[in-house]
C-alpha cells in the first residue's frame, strides 16, 4: 500500500460561533467541494485498475483528508459532564460499529437519550416488559451522556443510507463536534446503480439494493470512521495501513472459484449473512484527534480510532496493531483507542481449493490431529471433544491464551502485544479488571474497560441467525491512563482509568430488528482520583 500524500487547507472563520478549526489534512466547509469525486469519477475508478490522472491525485487526497467541523458550541461540553456517586466526574467515551448507518433513525433515537428512544418505541408500537424498557431506557440515557463517541462503517453519500452524511446528522443532532475519514470509496457496480442483479431474491434489511438507478448527483461513494465529541477536535490526522490483509479492489473483482462460492453459500443458508462483492477503493486505517481540557490529566487526551481488517488472518490483523502502535508509541499523555477490531480468531481470507489445502497441510496441528485420529479411529469423537473445547474457550474471550494442538487461539498474539506494549515514557494499556471497578462487579483481564460475562466477554457482534451461538466480542475499549505502567497493577492510580465498561446490548436489541449487527459500548474514566473507592460502592 502506498503512502498517500496529506492535503494542507487553511482554517476558515465563519461569521459569529461557527468556526471550522482546520489542521493539516483537515477539510472544512466550502473546501469540501473540490475533494469530493462526482458520479463519473466513481464509476472511472471502478473501471480503471490504474485511475488516470489528475483522478488518481484527487483520490490520493480524499483517502488522508480529514474532514472536521468544530462548530458546536465550547461551553455545551462542560455543562453535559457526567458525574458519577462513585468516581465523581468522568469523560464517558463510547464506541459503536453502525453498520453503515443504515438503520439511522433508530441510531439518532438511541445516541439522543431516554426520551428520544422512548417515542422511537412508541413510533414503532414495540412493547417491552416494563422491566426490560427501564433496562433500555437507562441504556439509551447512559449512551447518550457520551462525551466522546467513537464510530466505525459510516457513509456518506450513498444510497443505501438515504445519501445521508451520516456523521454530520448524528453530530448535528447531539450538539457534538465531529471528525470523518475515508476509509473507503465504494465502487461497486451495484452499489453504483450500472449493475442488475439477475435471478437472486434479496431478503433481509440489510440487502437495500433495489436495482434501481442510483441519484447520480447525490453519489459521494464514502465510507469510513467518525468521531463525535463535546470538545473540539485538534490535529486530526488519517494513518493508512501500510499492511492491508485484502485487496478490496482485485480481490474482489476477482471471479469467485466454485469453493469460494460454496463458502458463501453456506454461509448465507446457515447465517443469512448474503455475503456479497464489495469492489472499494482506499484501505484500512487510523483516525487520530486530541481533545484539550483543563481536568483531563494533563490537560488533553488523545483519540484513536479504527477498524481492523475482516477479511484476512490474525496474523495480519496484529501487523495493523503492531503499526498503530508504533505510531502511538511517543505519546506523552492519555491514549484513548478504540474500535472494531475483528478479534474473531479466522481467516476470512477469500477461498480457494489449493489454498484450503495449504491451511491444513501446511500447519503442524493438522498432522497433530489427523496422526490421533488414525492411531485412535476415534476421529469424529476426538473433532467433537476439540471443537467444544476451543469454541468454548475462545469464541467469547479471544484474549486467552493458546493451547497447542488442543486449543488454539489465533488472536493470542494479538492481545499478547497489546499487555506488553509500553509507550515511550513507560506507560501502559490498562488491563486491569477489579470486580469493584467494573460494571457488573466481575472480576478478570480487562473486565473494567470492557464488560465481562460468566464467561469470556460480553458479545458485540453476531450474525443474523446464529441460533444464539456464535456471538462475538470483535469491539473494544483500550485506555492508557497516566501513572500505569503495568497493565495488572492494581496497586498503579486509577485517575482516567477505565471504570464500568459496558456493552449496551439490550439497547441494540429492543426493536424488532436490532439497531445495528454490532452492539454499543460506554467507559468511564474518572476526572479526579478514585484511588479511595470502598467495596461498597459496587454497581
Amino acid at each position: 500500500m502506498k503512502t498517500w500524500l496529506s492535503l494542507a487547507l487553511i482554517p476558515s472563520l465563519i461569521t459569529g460561533a461557527l468556526i471550522f478549526l482546520a489542521a493539516p489534512g483537515d477539510c472544512s466547509g466550502a473546501a469540501e467541494n473540490s475533494i469530493l469525486l462526482s458520479y463519473d469519477e466513481l464509476i472511472a475508478l471502478y473501471e480503471n485498475e490504474t485511475p488516470p490522472e489528475p483522478l488518481a491525485g484527487k483520490l490520493e487526497k480524499l483517502l488522508e483528508t480529514s474532514f472536521v467541523d468544530n462548530s458546536a458550541a465550547a461551553g455545551e461540553a462542560m455543562t453535559a459532564r457526567v458525574s458519577s456517586p462513585q468516581i465523581g466526574p468522568v469523560l464517558r467515551v463510547a464506541q459503536w460499529n453502525i453498520e453503515r448507518g443504515i438503520d439511522f433513525e433508530d441510531i439518532r433515537a438511541a445516541l439522543s437519550g431516554r426520551d428520544a428512544f422512548a417515542k422511537r418505541l412508541n413510533q414503532l408500537q414495540r412493547r417491552l416488559d416494563p422491566k426490560e424498557e427501564e433496562r433500555v431506557l437507562d441504556e439509551a440515557q447512559m449512551l447518550s451522556q457520551a462525551d466522546v463517541i467513537m464510530l466505525n462503517e459510516v457513509d456518506w453519500g450513498l444510497k443505501r443510507t438515504g445519501y445521508r452524511n451520516v456523521a454530520k446528522e448524528l453530530a448535528s443532532a447531539l450538539g457534538m463536534n465531529y471528525a470523518f475519514g475515508v476509509e473507503f470509496v465504494e465502487v461497486d457496480p451495484l452499489t453504483l446503480g450500472i449493475e442488475r442483479l439477475e435471478g437472486e431474491e434479496l431478503e433481509g434489511r440489510h440487502e437495500l439494493i433495489d436495482n434501481l438507478a442510483v441519484e447520480r448527483e447525490r453519489t459521494l461513494g464514502l465510507h469510513g470512521n467518525a468521531i463525535l465529541s463535546r470538545y473540539p477536535l485538534r490535529n486530526v490526522r488519517i494513518v493508512r495501513f501500510q499492511t492491508q490483509g485484502h485487496d478490496w479492489y482485485d480481490g474482489e473483482k476477482a471471479k469467485l472459484t466454485p469453493l469460494e462460492r460454496g463458502k458463501r453459500k453456506a454461509g448465507e443458508m446457515a447465517f443469512l449473512e448474503k455475503v456479497m462483492r464489495e469492489v472499494r477503493r482506499g484501505g484500512r486505517m487510523m483516525m487520530l484527534a486530541e481533545i484539550e481540557d483543563e481536568q483531563i490529566p494533563g490537560g488533553r487526551a488523545t483519540l484513536v480510532c479504527t477498524h481492523l481488517e475482516e477479511k484476512t488472518k490474525p496474523a495480519e490483523r496484529r501487523r495493523q496493531l503492531e503499526e498503530l502502535l508504533d505510531e502511538i508509541k511517543t505519546i506523552d499523555h492519555p491514549v484513548i483507542l478504540t474500535g472494531d477490531l475483528n478479534t474473531s480468531g479466522s481467516d476470512t481470507t477469500p477461498t480457494s481449493l489449493q489454498r484450503e489445502v495449504k491451511k491444513r497441510l501446511g500447519q503442524t496441528s493438522f498432522w497433530a490431529q489427523y496422526g490421533i485420529r488414525w492411531a485412535t479411529g476415534f476421529g469424529l469423537l476426538y473433532d467433537m471433544t476439540r471443537g467444544a473445547i476451543n469454541f468454548g474457550r475462545t469464541y467469547s474471550d479471544p484474549t486467552v491464551h493458546s493451547i497447542k494442538f488442543m486449543s488454539e487461539n489465533g488472536e493470542g498474539k494479538f492481545f499478547r502485544t497489546l499487555e506488553d506494549f509500553r509507550f515511550a515514557d513507560g506507560g501502559a494499556f490498562d488491563f486491569r479488571g477489579s470486580g469493584r471497578r467494573s460494571a457488573d462487579g466481575r472480576r478478570g483481564k480487562l473486565a473494567n474497560s470492557n464488560e465481562r460475562a460468566m464467561k469470556g466477554f460480553k458479545p458485540t457482534y453476531e450474525p443474523s441467525r446464529s441460533f444464539k451461538v456464535v456471538r462475538l466480542k470483535l469491539d473494544w475499549i483500550f485506555v492508557k491512563p497516566p501513572g500505569v505502567k503495568k497493565p495488572d497493577d492494581d496497586q498503579a492510580p486509577y485517575l482516567f482509568a477505565p471504570h464500568y465498561g459496558r456493552t449496551l446490548q439490550a439497547l441494540n436489541y429492543s426493536l424488532e430488528e436490532r439497531i445495528s449487527d454490532h452492539n454499543p459500548m460506554i467507559v468511564d474514566l474518572p476526572l479526579a482520583a478514585t484511588d479511595s473507592l470502598a467495596e461498597a460502592h459496587q454497581r
